[in-house]
């Protein structure tokens, strides 16, 4: 795109977004809004108080609520994805652990150390 085409584009842009502006200026409810939270903010001053504060108050529950969403941390590495391929078989086995039933049957029918062998 030539520099021209980009800047007469633009200039097309802020043209639409300044007509869209100007809508919202004269638009009843965003009026209403803006007065409403001028007064929340004048009373908010006025009692010295914040909006974590109403918060608080209205609801004291919302802080744990919030608290609990986020997953504590554990310092525990995350187990390697293990695949094991039965030679005899052509069977395919992921884990993550040791406790999967079918490697466990595997270890009981052809011993641990073979099993461990064919660990991709």
């Amino acid at each position: 795109m030539s520099i021209i085409a980009e800047y007469k584009a633009l200039e097309a842009q802020i043209e639409e977004q300044k007509k869209r502006l100007e809508a919202l200026k004269n638009d009843d409810k965003l009026q209403k809004e803006i007065a409403f939270e001028s007064r929340l903010r004048d009373l908010l001053a006025q009692y010295n108080m914040s909006l974590r504060n109403v918060i608080e108050i209205l609801d004291p529950d919302a802080g744990k609520k919030r608290q609990a969403a986020v997953p504590a941390k554990t310092t525990r590495r995350e187990r390697t994805l293990k695949r094991y391929k039965n030679p005899n078989t052509g069977e395919v086995v992921e884990t993550k652990g040791g406790n999967h039933k079918i490697l466990k049957a595997w270890k009981e029918e052809f011993g641990a150390e073979t099993v461990e062998s064919w660990l991709e």
